[in-house]
């Protein structure tokens, strides 16, 4: 029998991570953030791994709804070593565990600042960082991961074609809608600071874009909003004129650099998280249909203007690479084709239970 395609996946993730997991045997872990993209892949291939090498390990999982986690990976859920707590980021009960590994892994990319919440997305970013690390500071943890952005550099410029970790540019301080960078910044800075204080590893990730199943297909994600308009028939539409450059590092291979930087990486050393194998908007809907929905009409709002540089967003990952062996494994045309495959075979569950 053919296996689903995501226990294909969680099987790769833990063929290439065996040598990582022994670390965490009879380990206590706390996860925030566990209902998004990222926090779902990192708890179901912890259970995976946790399963097939009968690790002993245990997760403690903080979410907002934990019925929506339930039901996007219920068979995580509902394993012993997973223990779900319904909390807000920034005022959570603090629990009375040790957790000697911490991943903060939430985001809260708040609409636009109100009249009652000057601050948005920066307010709560920080206060929810700061809750995390008190933490681990009253949790005896050793090494705590912090999945930071891509936004903390700021717009690309045009002469840099991929991002290394030591370029200094940041967001321009009087950009209003520059908060979710801004506060990223500042936890990077925090989770430093409370580290060198306290005595644990910050370990930093900056994340930039990525494919594969949990995707969301209805949020600001290009590729999750192209894979969703063929899956209806198309057309696929592009608000913009298609010319900007993005990269996409499959999910599963996502799981792998994660798990290997809280395992293995530098303390305080950041390391992008992303491909560095770019391709324009327009490519990527054109690669869409012919992966997954041939025939599907693409719409292009805008026409390119003439002597413009495209906008940028690929990181330098020769860092990772370099320093802990990570690789771009999954190219963009399987991780499309396995999105396709795993939405489908979701779709046939629903209609045919």
């Amino acid at each position: 029998m053919a296996r689903h395609p995501l226990e294909r996946d969680l099987a790769y993730v833990l063929d290439e991570t065996k040598d990582l997991w022994e670390d965490l045997r009879g380990q206590r872990l706390f996860l925030t953030g566990g209902t998004g993209f990222v926090g779902t892949w990192l708890v179901e291939t912890f259970v995976w791994a946790n399963r097939e090498l009968n690790l002993g390990a245990n997760v403690t999982v903080l979410s907002r709804n934990p019925e929506r986690f339930r039901d996007k990976a219920p068979e995580s859920a509902c394993d012993r070593c997973v223990t779900l707590v319904q909390g807000s980021l920034s005022n959570f009960d603090l629990p009375f565990h040790e957790y000697p590994f911490v991943i903060h892994a939430a985001t809260d990319q708040t609409p636009a600042p109100t009249r009652d919440e000057p601050g948005g997305t920066f307010d709560r970013e920080l206060a929810g960082t700061r809750r995390v690390l008190e933490l681990a500071r009253h949790g005896k943890t050793r090494r705590l991961l912090f999945t930071s952005s891509g936004a903390v550099y700021g717009k690309q410029p045009p002469g840099i074609p991929r991002l290394p970790e030591d370029y200094l540019g940041a967001p321009e301080t009087t950009d209003v809608h520059s908060g979710y960078g801004q506060a990223k910044r500042a936890s990077e800075f925090l989770c430093t600071l409370y580290g060198q204080q306290y005595g644990f590893e910050p370990l930093i990730a900056r994340l930039f874009a990525f494919a594969g199943p949990h995707l969301p297909l209805n949020l600001n994600f290009a590729l999750g909003n192209f894979v969703r308009d063929a899956l209806s028939g198309g057309p696929i539409r592009i608000a913009g004129d298609g010319t900007p450059r993005r990269s996409y590092l499959y999910a599963a291979d996502l799981a792998i650099w994660l798990w290997t930087i809280l395992l293995h990486g530098r303390a305080s050393r950041p390391y992008n998280v992303g491909s560095d194998q770019e391709v324009s908007i327009g490519q990527l809907a054109q690669r869409v249909v012919a992966t997954g929905a041939p025939g599907v009409r693409i719409e292009i709002a805008q026409s390119p203007k003439l002597g413009m540089p495209p906008a940028r967003y690929v990181p330098s990952v020769d860092r990772a690479r370099e320093e802990l062996g990570l690789e771009v494994k999954v190219g963009l045309d399987e991780a499309t084709r396995r999105m396709f495959e795993w939405h489908r075979a979701r779709e046939t569950q629903l209609n045919f239970p």
